[in-house]
């Protein structure tokens, strides 16, 4: 491993901080509302929002590693740096180790994805998460809770949970269930001599791994799980790619089709990745949840 190597994580301010009540009187009045009313309370500071809690945690690994940064997590906002102010202001004031920072003055800051080497891309505009991950980053969209519950889980270990097909693999073996059916599909991924295509996420967990690396097993910051529709037998192929990939997944879940909530409750994920909007809707009031829009599912 290259001894500055860093995972680098981008993240929208509405990701970061609950931004809903500023949001919605630019909404209702406008642009200009908006800028009197961030000005007005940039002294106060703003709440934690969706993906605040793996930031801190992914941050915190860093104090693990002796004088070096090994994760680095870079604001991209849509905001000008005048009306962004309130935002840098709530980083320090909850003690966050942010410093770089893309005011994009109300364009999308997916352009600066690629400059900045982000492995990793979380915002609340499903827009801009599809443009980086068109550009070849693995990103997803934070979905906002239905209710005020507050799941931040507790401090220690970084939990992660991903789906499978379309998020860590291509859509390739989906788009054969999609359009052929379950037969098919079983028989698609039985008969295969290949390993899965890799999808949008891959890069972003081969990141991870190098870090879970520095670690003995048993002492580890961050753990990761599997939770994938598939069963057997469709779990082999599955398993033999990561094999050649060389990635480790600490946990993986076949579960034939069941509910991932009550399982990502149980793992205590902080976060998790996936790429139907059904499994999201379902877990979204228990995990913080990102929506990857990628495959034959969000056509």
């Amino acid at each position: 491993m290259e001894e500055n190597r860093k995972l680098i994580i981008g993240i929208s301010s509405r990701a970061l901080f609950n931004l809903d009540e500023s949001h919605y009187i630019y909404e209702k009045d406008g642009l200009d509302s908006y800028r009197d009313y961030q000005i007005a309370n940039e002294e106060k500071t703003l709440d934690p929002g969706e993906a605040f809690n793996l930031v801190k945690k992914i941050l915190d690994i860093n104090s693990l590693y002796k004088d070096r940064q090994r994760i680095e997590v870079i604001l991209l906002s849509r905001n000008t740096s005048d009306t962004g102010l309130r935002i840098r202001n709530s980083i320090e004031a909850h003690g966050l180790d942010i410093s770089r920072a893309a005011f994009c003055g109300g364009e999308s800051p997916h352009r600066y994805v690629k400059d900045f080497g982000v492995h990793l891309f979380l915002s609340s505009s499903m827009e801009d998460v599809k443009l980086a991950i068109e550009s070849n980053v693995a990103a997803a969209t934070i979905i906002s809770r239905e209710n005020d519950s507050n799941f931040l889980s507790e401090e220690g270990q970084l939990k992660i949970a991903f789906d499978g097909d379309a998020v860590i693999f291509s859509d390739d073996s989906e788009k054969v269930f999609h359009e052929e059916g379950l037969e098919a599909f079983i028989e698609n991924e039985v008969t295969a001599t290949t390993a899965l295509k890799e999808g949008p996420f891959k890069s972003f967990l081969v990141e991870l791994n190098d870090i879970q690396n520095d670690f003995d097993i048993n002492d580890c910051p961050i753990r990761t799980a599997l939770v994938t529709a598939r069963s057997a037998p469709s779990d082999k192929r599955v398993i033999k790619t990561l094999r050649e990939w060389g990635v480790r997944i600490d946990e993986s879940l076949f579960l034939g089709g069941m509910s991932k909530r009550d399982f990502l409750k149980s793992f205590q994920a902080d976060i998790f990745f996936d790429d139907q909007k059904k499994h999201i809707i379902d877990t979204q009031n228990t995990t913080a949840s990102g929506h990857v829009p990628y495959g034959i599912k969000n056509k």
